[in-house]
Order: C-alpha cells, then structure tokens, then sequence
C-alpha cells in the first residue's frame, strides 16, 4: 500500500470518528433540552406563580426593547382603560344626545358617549331620569372630569369628595372622584338622596348645590332644569339649537357664583346627605 493511500485511509477514520462523536455529541444534546423542557413545563404547571414571574420578566424585556426602538413604552391595555365608546354603537336617542352635547360643550363625542351610556344605564336602575343626570353633570363641570370648586367639589358631578369619601371606597379611594365613571356613579347616589330628602327634584336640586337652607340658590335649580328640558327634547329626535357656553370658570366654579355664601352652604347641606 502506497503511502498515499494510507493518508487517504487515515483521513477517511479520523473523519469518520469525528462525525460519529459530532452526532452523539449533538443527539445527548438534544436529549438533554428535551428533558429539560419536560422538567420547565412541569414546574411552570406545578408552581404558577413562577410562570407568572416569567411572564412579567419577558414583558419588561419587551417593553424595554420597544422603547429602544421606538422610544414610546407599549401599553396594549391603554384603549381599555380609556372612558370613551363609539357614539355609532350607541341606541338612536343615545347617539343624538352625546352628539349634541360633543357640540355644545366642545368635548369629543367618544368619550361623551361613554357617560351618556353609563347615565342612560344608572338612571334606568335608580329610576332617575338620565338626560337629569346629564343636565347635573353639564352645569357643574361642563364635562370637565378635573374640575374641583373652591370648597373641594370635585369631578363630572362636583362631589364634595371629603364629605363622601365612604361611598369611592368601593371604587378604590378618593381618588376615584378623578375617574368619570366612578364620580357619576357617586354623583348620582348624592342627587337621589337629595331629591328623596326634598320630596321634589327642584328642591333635591337645591339641596344639592348646597342651597337647601338658603332661600335662593343663585339660579342653579333653574339652569338643570332648562339643560334637562333641552336635553329630553334632544332624545325626543327635535331639531335643538346649541348655543355653545362661555368658557367655564376655573374649576367648577359654574356652581352658583353668584351668590357668595352658596359654597359655604354646600358643604353644609351636602354634609347632612
């Protein structure tokens, strides 16, 4: 044999060796993933909790790589969390009322929608009338869900948060005055008991704003009631003309400025309630 040929042969087994150790190497390997996956999946289904450190371990990661590429942090739920819904999906009379009021109050319609709904919904089950509800909500804070009165009214409905802070306790905490939904809902509760105190809703009105032992409540019982007149009129399909507002004053201040002892009844009223 030529010594050519027995450096072809002596290449031909050290390949050989070294694919056979490759493929042993490489299917223990396998093997081994396996059974390490089988181990993962097992302790995940057995200890939940360690999937759900996982999970929010591999969100972080994500999110920390989509602000790197983005510079925005991915926040899926957000749409979720948002007060608004579409004025389209909306019952007829629903629609028209949260169009006209977008209109009239210069506020989108979606969000607008969202209260209307919710007012449509409440006002059903307590069995108070919902544009009512809306008309309240319309002269107190002109849908601004941050407004706040000198005396500490605050919200769509411009409740006294610290007088009722028992009732957003189911909703999280004072805090909740801030969120639209939980401050109509409470609004509402404050304006049923009000009008139940009074027999009447011009009196419940009149408790409301804080006027309950004043005789005149600056005008406040008389704007509601015309805003509900128009707004029942909205629901009712009639052509309503909107005359757009003068801008708010700065934070709830649309409650009765003028007459300067009508805060300070408020909280003395409201209190009682």
């Amino acid at each position: 044999m030529s010594a050519s040929k027995k450096i072809i042969i002596g290449l031909q087994r050290v390949t050989s060796a070294v694919a056979k150790g490759f493929f042993e190497i490489t299917q223990n390997s396998f093997a081994l993933i396996g059974v390490t996956v089988i181990f993962a999946a097992i302790a995940l289904v057995a200890h939940p909790e360690l999937r759900q450190i996982g999970e929010i371990r591999l969100f972080g990661l994500l999110q920390e790589r989509q602000f790197e590429i983005t510079g925005l942090v991915n926040d899926p739920v957000a749409s979720e969390r948002a007060t608004a819904a579409d004025p389209h999906e909306l019952p007829k009379q629903q629609a028209a009322v949260a169009f006209w009021l977008s209109k009239k109050y210069r506020v989108a319609p979606e969000p607008v929608s969202a209260l209307v709904a919710e007012a449509y919904d409440i006002g059903m089950r307590v069995q108070l009338d919902p544009t009512l509800i809306l008309a309240v909500m319309a002269i107190e804070s002109g849908f601004n869900p941050f407004a706040q009165s000198p005396v500490g009214a605050q919200g769509l409905m411009q409740v006294m948060t610290r007088v009722h802070s028992d009732k957003y306790q189911n909703f999280g905490g004072k805090f909740a005055a801030f969120d639209p939904l939980s401050n109509l809902r409470v609004g509402v509760k404050v304006l049923q008991d009000c009008i139940r105190i009074a027999g009447s809703t011009e009196g419940g009105l009149k408790n409301y704003v804080g006027a309950g032992n004043t005789q005149d409540d600056g005008g406040y019982a008389g704007k509601v009631m015309a805003e509900h007149a128009r707004l029942k009129q909205v629901a009712a399909g009639r052509p309503v003309p909107v005359t757009t507002p003068a801008p708010a004053p700065t934070a709830g201040n649309t409650i009765v400025p003028e007459s300067p002892d009508t805060e300070s009844a408020k909280v003395a009223t409201v209190a009682m309630n």
